[in-house]
């Protein structure tokens, strides 16, 4: 299959991964770590990294969505600090062979290179597995499945409603932008045909987008969009726009979509695609009145449209009698056995999400917390929150002070307040790294579940 060619957001987002938020470690502070790499029975391949004096404990890091390359940190100055600090490192590309989607074969590549760890370069006394974006999601599936190899999980900006959730709640948000500003592509969002078509489709979307913000009326409309995609109002380079600005609001949202977003979301679901085989989401039979209602959003679309002086009951039935996408059933039951994991944990695992998260909204924590409460697992899990805007945007401190949190509750078999936002704030600032700024914060519902 050739390899897919990421968006303009896209590749900033897989630069963003790979590179420090703030700046690495000085060479002063560096310490000397012995690199180990390997090839997995299905092509899959991992890369170790063991500092000179080694605390024991190993890290098993899944990275997230874009080309399977194996990395084991998800930054240079968090993995430069990790090292400095004793633990050893490990993860794997994943499936080299398939989608950038690779959750057929992320989990088990991941035991695998555990597994490969334990043979050639030694035998941990704990392993806490860290995931961050789409590994979030296979590092949740990890705290699902982990028993016996895995002792706790540490997830950041995880996807951890699952793929078709995620899905679904960008589709009904692509059908409205298609469906006021572009209706030639209305029926042209899912079963894509390549890369390339889906790339254009972006093009096209985002240009409608762009042409659309010079009305009231479009304005209205995109914060209608954005209010399905559980779209963060909050943008890079901005002050958080107050509670009651809701033209601020959809300002803001609609810099996230002109700058990027579309042109990453839409791709992305030609790779779903492809793993699954088929189209795994649909709207047909969904009541996108009944959608809006539940969203957080609400209010600024009622506000926006009356201000254009539009009629949202109409719009909003017009979306309804015009949603007739049906999925692929064995695509979507082949996502939900490959790509959720809120059926349960077996270990502790503690989440950190940003609060203005454009790829990952928040809102999944919400979804996720709700699935694991059903399945009785709530005292396993914690979650956190960091007042900033962007995708996987954290400091090098509050990586670790997540991580110093999930090593409390394995070390006295309780959360206690290790995982509450004075505590990890405090745990970060006394790094003396690149600051931090936890938060309380409870994220609203996820809008767009079936």
């Amino acid at each position: 299959m050739p390899r897919p060619r990421l968006s303009t957001l896209a590749a900033a987002c897989a630069t963003a991964l790979a590179t420090a938020l703030i700046g690495p470690a000085t060479s002063a502070q560096a310490t000397t770590a012995d690199h180990y790499s390997g090839t997995l029975s299905d092509g899959a391949t991992w890369i170790a990294d063991k500092p000179t004096r080694w605390n024991g404990s190993l890290l098993l890091f899944s990275h997230g969505f874009g080309p399977t390359t194996a990395a084991d940190a998800p930054s240079t100055a968090v993995r430069q600090a990790l090292l400095n600090a004793g633990y050893a490192l490990v993860g794997s590309s994943y499936d080299p062979n398939g989608s950038m989607w690779a959750l057929d074969s992320a989990e088990r590549d991941q035991f695998a290179a555990l597994t490969a760890f334990r043979r050639q370069v030694g035998t941990p006394t704990r392993v806490i597995s860290v995931g961050q974006s789409m590994g979030g999601l296979i590092n949740a599936q990890v705290a699902r499945d982990g028993a016996g190899r895995v002792d706790g999980s540490l997830g950041l900006c995880g996807l951890v409603a699952g793929g078709v959730d995620l899905d679904n709640y960008q589709l009904d948000a692509e059908y409205t932008l298609a469906t006021f500003f572009d209706p030639a592509d209305a029926d042209k969002l899912v079963n894509l045909d390549s890369q390339t078509d889906a790339g254009a489709l972006a093009d096209r979307l985002t240009k409608a987008v762009e042409t659309a913000q010079q009305t009231p009326a479009g304005r209205a409309r995109i914060a209608l969009a954005a209010a399905y995609l559980n779209l963060a109002d909050w943008a890079p380079g901005r002050q958080p726009p107050a509670r009651d600005d809701f033209t601020g609001q959809e300002e803001q949202q609609y810099a996230w979509l002109a700058q990027g977003l579309v042109g990453f979301i839409v791709p992305a679901r030609w790779s779903v695609e492809q793993s699954a085989g088929g189209n795994t989401s649909w709207n047909k039979g969904v009541d996108y009145a009944g959608l809006l209602r539940k969203s957080a959003h609400a209010k600024q679309v009622k506000a926006l449209y009356r201000d254009a002086g539009l009629d949202l009951r109409n719009d909003l039935n017009r979306l309804t009698r015009g949603a007739d996408i049906t999925a692929d059933p064995a695509a979507v039951a082949h996502l939900k056995r490959t790509s959720t994991a809120g059926q349960g944990l077996a270990l502790p695992l503690l989440d950190i999400h940003t609060t203005a998260d454009q790829l990952v909204p928040v809102e999944q924590e919400s979804a996720f917390a709700g699935r694991v409460r059903r399945a009785g697992d709530s005292a396993l899990l914690r979650q956190a929150y960091v007042a900033r805007q962007s995708h996987c945007n954290f400091t090098t401190a509050e990586v670790l002070a997540g991580l110093h949190a999930v090593e409390h509750r394995l070390e006295t078999g309780h959360w206690d307040n290790s995982a509450t936002t004075a505590e990890l704030q405090h745990s970060a600032d006394e790094l003396g790294l690149d600051g931090a700024a936890f938060t309380d914060y409870r994220p609203n519902r996820l809008t767009g579940t079936r």
